[in-house]
């Protein structure tokens, strides 16, 4: 049986690292993780229960009432979060989990939580991570790493996109606020900040639609898996 690998995808938000990560899964027949619901699924549960972001001993009580698991969706062709047996895929893509994700993702606890879970999900190889500590945290030694970038305006169009579909009211430039917060949360928390790894392989997919994204990353996949069993 060929070895496989572990690909760690890394970069901003919008800017299409969960459709490359689930389709080169798809293609190399691996499992797709995606982290960003898992932090998502968190940040619901929080904010469901009025949990304070500042209260260490309120936060590791609600941590340990929190389940998470992927559940195959052939409707959809994906994997949907499931946060303690109940399906909530669509409630985490929200934008009032939007707003609040990023910060709970800074929190120290909550990011050991997660990322205990995710290298247990990877000890037998054989998925693609997004995220945004993949290849610098949760799995520095991952034989492949993507770091995903675009241009803002391109990622702020893009989301305004996609939202629109089940937010018609929503503006463009509310998303441009709600993606330059996050970025800034993201890139200067204290805990595993968004960067780039050392070794990664940069992608910047301002002027690529996707298949042209996914042919330049499977290239890279396959090169590496085959010096891998050679």
């Amino acid at each position: 049986m060929p070895n496989k690998i572990i690909i760690a995808i890394d970069g901003y938000s919008s800017c299409g690292k969960s459709t490359l990560a689930k389709a080169l899964a798809a293609k190399l027949e691996y499992v797709f993780i995606d982290t960003g619901a898992m932090y998502r699924a968190v940040a619901l549960y929080f904010l469901r229960n009025n949990i304070p972001f500042d209260d260490e001993e309120a936060i590791a009580t609600a941590l340990k009432k929190i389940s998470l698991n992927f559940s195959y969706n052939a409707a959809s062709l994906k994997s949907d979060m499931i946060l303690n047996d109940e399906n909530v895929e669509a409630e985490i893509r929200e934008m009032a989990v939007s707003q609040k994700v990023s910060e709970v993702a800074a929190i120290g606890a909550v990011r050991d939580f997660a990322v205990a879970q995710q290298q247990a999900m990877g000890e037998k190889k054989g998925i693609v991570m997004d995220g945004r500590d993949i290849g610098t945290v949760v799995f520095p030694t991952a034989a492949l790493k993507i770091f995903v970038t675009a241009d803002p305006a391109i990622r702020v169009e893009r989301r305004f996109l996609e939202l629109q579909l089940t937010n018609p009211a929503i503006s463009k430039e509310e998303i441009a606020a709600n993606l330059q917060h996050r970025d800034l949360l993201d890139t200067t928390r204290e805990r595993s900040p968004l960067r780039q790894a050392a070794d990664a392989k940069v992608l910047d997919n301002s002027t690529m639609n996707r298949e042209e994204q996914f042919e330049l990353a499977l290239q890279w996949a396959l090169t590496i898996i085959s010096e891998t069993n050679s």
